[in-house]
């Protein structure tokens, strides 16, 4: 478990930890055993009966295979979500990363033996595979059916897919478990705190704590300089084979697919966002001067600006703050929420071993997600704690559609999360009546809004550097690295801020750069399609309720570009980015 820390009483988190009960009791329950059997034979037994003769199946045969796929692939995610989530609250303790290792290899084995399903479906000609999409009986996998084949271009021989299934066991999730142990366990300054305290002190009033804060980090991460650099080395030369045996056309092309977005959706996205870095630089020329200093510098960014409310937010205060903000959007969206905080699904309180930051796991539709949040107690937190839950609602309803089709590709998983963080804001705002307070607040937002759109733009900007540099160049060292981080981190600030050369090395402490490469871009698609649908919603009100949640009930059972239709929205045009960006600085005009 994780230790104890003083600001857990403090803010009544001690006691929120989740109860993986419904998954499993414990570690050392019997019935993981027994669903580990059950899974390899099961594996062994789909190949048995249908290796090599989809060509020949009938459409009932056909959806027997699929969904005895489907319950196969349920199965190993219940097992891998309890190992995933009793290992990540405390990574140091070692027979917790034997399990997790172990479910890993499980599903590796059972992938080696089901590898065929996929690589059988998309050789099937055309006219084979419309002949099963047309059947009534399989209507409910037709999207997943369809999905699929978009990979065709990209798949290779079987016996190449299952010597790439083989060797994921010591692959990307084992470097980045290396990672998360090294981060998790290193205590950083004199006063020895975890990454998520010294984070936090970024936050603080204090000038000098928030340099002290970004000194510590710093130091921290230039300790492990050539463990981190090697891993990203590595991950970064991991998937410039794996692109290039797939014959993918550019670094960013599979997560695209994956996202069931096309390349030019997406850089037309990053070229409007990379368009408003202006916004970015006027705002802080403001906030330079509210706070009366010559020159902001990196630790200065997330300054609380005077008239912020400062005092520590209890964990009851804030699970009443959220759940009302819900509720008045939706009594059902608050009700989903209510059982996050009621029947411990989340993990709360900050602690030594415990992965920092925050997530939502949707886990399997039988059972339910769990959230992990590291609380510290200010409004960055709430909003925190309202984003995983906009997540878990999310899954809660998507769940319906089961296992397959509840998998809502990222960017517009992305756009629950923020959606209710957007509630919550403005629900707060509305109580604020001094002029003053109403616009730091504001200006917390625009802080939030510039880190969910410009900030990951921008280091989705780094991660075309680092994996292009990674293809041309070879290895690239911690100061190449460094480089490509400052220079897009410059771009985005301008003079507005100025940036340390001790700040180069702050891109060795992202996590998603490693576990799923291409993903930062998905939390500004959110961001900008949330301030649309939030303009629809103002504009139609209980009218548009309903359709945003059919919009999370889907899943990911239809394309992005198809769950949009109903609000009118197309993701090919600029404008529409853009009219997201022209919110964002009519923001910024109030506060200015």
């Amino acid at each position: 478990m994780t230790e104890t820390n003083p600001l857990n009483e403090q803010l009544g988190t001690t006691d929120i930890t989740w109860n993986l009960g419904d998954l499993f009791s414990g570690p050392k329950d019997p019935a993981i055993d027994v669903d580990i059997t059950w899974c390899e034979t099961e594996a062994v037994s789909i190949r048995r009966q249908y290796y090599q003769k989809m060509e020949t199946l009938h459409p009932v045969d056909f959806l027997d295979l699929v969904t005895r796929i489907e319950a196969l692939d349920c199965k190993i995610s219940k097992l891998a979500t309890y190992s995933f989530l009793n290992f990540t609250t405390q990574m140091a303790n070692a027979e917790a990363g034997a399990l997790d290792q172990r479910i890993r290899e499980v599903d590796s084995k059972c992938g080696t033996e089901t590898v065929f399903f996929e690589l059988e479906w998309n050789m099937l000609t055309d006219e084979k595979a419309d002949f099963f999409l047309a059947d009534s009986l399989l209507a409910k996998y037709k999207h997943y059916l369809l999905a699929l084949r978009k990979h065709r271009p990209h798949q290779l021989s079987e016996a190449e897919e299952k010597i790439l299934l083989e060797k994921e066991v010591s692959g990307r999730r084992s470097w980045t478990t290396l990672f998360n142990k090294v981060l998790s366990s290193y205590k950083f300054g004199e006063n020895q705190r975890t990454e998520e305290e010294v984070l936090t002190d970024l936050y603080s009033e204090s000038r000098d704590t928030r340099k002290t804060a970004a000194d510590e980090l710093t130091e921290g991460l230039k300790a492990n300089s050539h463990i981190l650099t090697h891993i990203f080395n590595t991950l970064a030369a991991d998937k410039m084979v794996t692109d290039k045996l797939r014959h993918h056309s550019s670094w960013v092309s599979s997560m695209n697919l994956d996202n069931e977005l096309q390349d030019d959706t997406v850089a037309t996205l990053v070229d409007a966002v990379t368009s408003r870095y202006d916004i970015v630089q006027r705002y802080y020329r403001v906030k330079k001067d509210i706070l009366g200093v010559d020159m902001l510098e990196d630790f200065d960014r997330y300054a609380p600006l005077p008239s912020l409310p400062s005092t520590k937010i209890g964990w009851d205060p804030c699970k009443d703050i959220v759940l009302s903000s819900f509720a008045a959007f939706s009594p059902d969206m608050a009700e989903i929420a209510a059982d996050f905080f009621n029947k411990n699904w989340i993990h709360a309180p900050i602690g030594q071993g415990k992965r920092g930051g925050a997530f939502a796991h949707p886990c399997v539709p039988d059972v339910h997600p769990y959230v992990l949040v590291n609380y510290t107690g200010n409004l960055r937190d709430v909003s925190t704690v309202a984003h995983e839950l906009g997540h878990g609602i999310h899954q809660v309803l998507a769940s319906a559609k089961g296992h397959f089709n509840s998998n809502t590709p990222l960017p517009l998983a992305e756009t629950a999360s923020v959606f209710a963080e957007l509630l919550v804001f403005n629900s707060q705002l509305n109580l604020l009546q001094n002029k003053d307070e109403r616009r730091a607040f504001i200006c917390q937002k625009l802080e939030s809004i510039f880190a969910t759109v410009f900030r990951q733009t921008a280091m989705n900007r780094f991660e075309e550097l680092m994996h292009n540099g990674r293809r041309t160049q070879g290895e690239l060292s911690c100061d190449q690295l460094s480089e490509y981080w400052l220079s897009t981190q410059r771009a985005m600030f301008g003079d507005s801020v100025l940036l340390r050369e001790d700040y180069g090395i702050w891109w060795s402490y992202i996590p998603h750069f490693l576990s799923t490469p291409g993903y930062v871009y998905s939390y500004a698609f959110g961001e900008l399609l949330v301030l649309a649908l939030y303009g629809i919603y103002k504009k139609e009100g209980e009218a548009f309720v309903k359709k945003y949640l059919d919009l999370l009930a889907a899943g990911g059972s239809l394309s992005p570009y198809t769950l949009m239709q109903p609000f009118g929205i197309d993701l090919d045009q600029s404008e529409f980015w853009q009219g997201g960006l022209d919110v964002i600085e009519q923001l910024l005009i109030e506060v200015e």
